[in-house]
């Protein structure tokens, strides 16, 4: 049973890899994972719009932000992530675009709605930070701990994902676009 559950993730990981933005989903822990952690995911590909650099383990942290659009930012990605932790459908939608890049917006709302409805979910960041800023684009990259479990079963499963979460400015506020995310493997 188990090869065939890691066959079904594995094949989940290639569709979505290959750029599949339309999937039907069984309601398995992992297809929870992958519509939370991969609006897109990394595929090998050079991608010239999103990147970082590190230091050791540390993000190289954007220079030309100014600080007030950092605060205003840094709230907008920390509202993201404490809005999804409390499934407040509501106010995880306000800090997305509603014509964003890299999903549609009425599409994912129902696909974080179905996630709610299915799946216990809890993302924990760390180190966020800032690492391209421009007036109106702006990205955080962020090594993210999820955590899911199916309801009615033991199904769980917990990975960490560095991402990075795409912001624009659209009417003073900073939006959700995009997010694009890659496992951090273990060392």
């Amino acid at each position: 049973m188990k090869k065939w559950l890691m066959f079904a993730v594995a094949a989940v990981f290639l569709l979505s890899a290959c750029g599949n933005t339309k999937s039907e989903s069984n309601g398995t822990s992992e297809e929870a994972y992958n519509a939370t952690a991969n609006h897109e995911k990394s595929n090998g590909q050079p991608e010239d719009s999103v990147g970082f650099e590190m230091i050791g383990e540390a993000f190289v942290e954007a220079e030309n932000v100014p600080a007030a659009e950092k605060a205003k930012i840094m709230a907008a990605f920390n509202e993201y992530i404490d809005a999804f932790n409390d499934k407040d459908i509501g106010r995880y939608g306000k800090v997305l675009s509603k014509n964003a890049s890299g999903f549609n917006y009425d599409e994912e709302i129902e696909v974080v709605k179905e996630t709610f409805k299915n799946h216990d979910v809890k993302l924990v960041d760390s180190d966020a930070t800032i690492v391209k800023y421009s007036d109106d684009e702006a990205q955080v990259v962020a090594n993210i701990d999820y955590h899911v479990k199916e309801h009615g079963t033991d199904a769980t499963l917990n990975r960490t994902v560095r991402q990075v979460t795409i912001f624009v400015k659209e009417d003073g506020d900073w939006k959700i676009t995009r997010i694009v995310g890659m496992e951090k493997l273990d060392e």
